[in-house]
């Protein structure tokens, strides 16, 4: 596996950095970076970690993830197709240390609030989409101007929260490869038996500073974070494989009666796996 950098860096020379990226696999080891993030998913689907929640992402989805958020993009293994993502990534302080604070701009401080805990638009994205369409196209200055017009469609959209919790200190790089190989490991293992033994030995620490490392920084034990990825997983195969049995699902899944994993996927989905499937 290619060593890849937890804290990753950006061209310092420039205040907005406009990104495409064209790859099978996209960035998927959990990083951070200073900058905020606002991505228009072009193609592809997988599963999207943000702080201490397992998301899914899909075609059309526009995705605001904070500064210093810990996130991870794990496009699915069947696909064999470019996956395709336009990225804009910018401080606070990107443009001068008072340009967002100016009176003007008052109503993006709702905007900086939201994005410390990731969005996910659920309205209004058509117009960001086509602006999105036109930045490789564009010069710097009218890049700018973009991220402004970007900015404000989003304060006037519907969005769900791409995370419940974040940690509020930014990680060093040695804490950030450690949960890094924590989050690699439940998320290629989900559907075998991982102990807390093995899981301990992946952060380099004994069981006990381990459940309470992982759970200070995420805010829920390994358990709970492991089943979440394993009902994520349940969801994608439910409506990806309408012939799949509920308990090939369960199986598939890493759960070891289809009772808990009906139980589970209540509790995080406020439906059964039959209902969800239904849904779609």
């Amino acid at each position: 596996m290619k060593v890849l950098p937890f804290k990753i860096p950006k061209p310092e020379q420039e205040a907005l950095v406009y990104q495409e990226d064209h790859e099978i696999i996209f960035y998927d080891q959990l990083h951070q970076h200073e900058e905020i993030q606002i991505s228009f998913i072009v193609k592809g689907t997988g599963t999207l970690i943000v702080g201490d929640t397992i998301n899914h992402y899909q075609e059309n989805d526009i995705l605001v993830i904070g500064s210093n958020v810990p996130h991870v993009f794990k496009s699915d293994i069947e696909l064999t197709s470019k996956s395709v993502m336009y990225t804009l990534f910018f401080t606070v302080d990107s443009f001068g240390k008072s340009f967002f604070g100016i009176p003007d701009f008052k109503e993006i401080d709702s905007f900086f609030k939201n994005a410390a805990l990731g969005m996910k638009l659920t309205s209004n994205k058509d117009k960001i989409i086509e602006i999105f369409k036109t930045l490789s196209s564009q010069n710097k200055i009218e890049r700018i101007a973009s991220l402004l017009i970007i900015i404000n469609e989003i304060l006037k959209s519907e969005f769900v929260a791409l995370s419940s919790f974040v940690y509020q200190k930014i990680y060093s790089d040695d804490e950030g490869k450690r949960m890094r190989a924590v989050f690699e490991h439940a998320m290629t293992h989900y559907n075998k038996n991982i102990t807390l033994d093995e899981i301990a030995e992946k952060a380099s620490m004994t069981k006990n500073a381990f459940c309470r490392y992982f759970k200070k920084r995420t805010n829920k034990t390994f358990f709970q974070f492991l089943i979440e990825i394993r009902i994520e997983h349940a969801c994608k195969l439910l409506y990806k494989n309408p012939d799949m049995s509920i308990a090939s699902i369960s199986d598939a899944c890493g759960f070891q009666n289809i009772t808990n994993f009906n139980r589970k996927f209540k509790e995080l989905k406020q439906v059964t796996p039959s209902q969800y499937r239904a849904q779609y």
